[in-house]
């Protein structure tokens, strides 16, 4: 199942996520048993300072993306004012997904990290 992520800085935290940037990146590139992350960046204010983080996640259940996401540098350095964990139905540009003539799409498994 797949789930996008959207978490919020608290307000003028960005020296904080400079500081935590370098573990948060291994973390998201160390993933977790039944998780993979498939696409992650940072939320952007208008002036393009990062303000928050917006992840794809792949995972078996929803609380696994929960402890993925409780475990991330950031929000252990109290970064994250809030965290949203929405499951998705990942459609256009999915690429587990195969078009037929008839229109319709057939998900294509594939095993996640464990």
């Amino acid at each position: 199942m797949f789930f996008a992520v959207i978490a919020r800085d608290h307000p003028d935290s960005t020296a904080l996520r400079a500081q935590t940037k370098v573990r948060h990146s291994a973390h998201l590139n160390a993933a977790a048993d039944g998780l993979r992350v498939l696409q992650t960046g940072p939320l952007l204010d208008e002036s393009g300072a990062e303000t928050g983080s917006l992840l794809i996640l792949e995972a078996d259940a929803i609380e696994a993306a929960q402890s993925f996401m409780n475990a991330d540098p950031y929000a252990q350095a109290g970064l994250f004012a809030q965290v949203e964990i929405h499951p998705w139905a990942w459609r256009r540009g999915n690429p587990y997904l195969a078009d037929h003539a008839n229109g319709h799409a057939v998900t294509k498994t594939q095993e996640i990290k464990r």
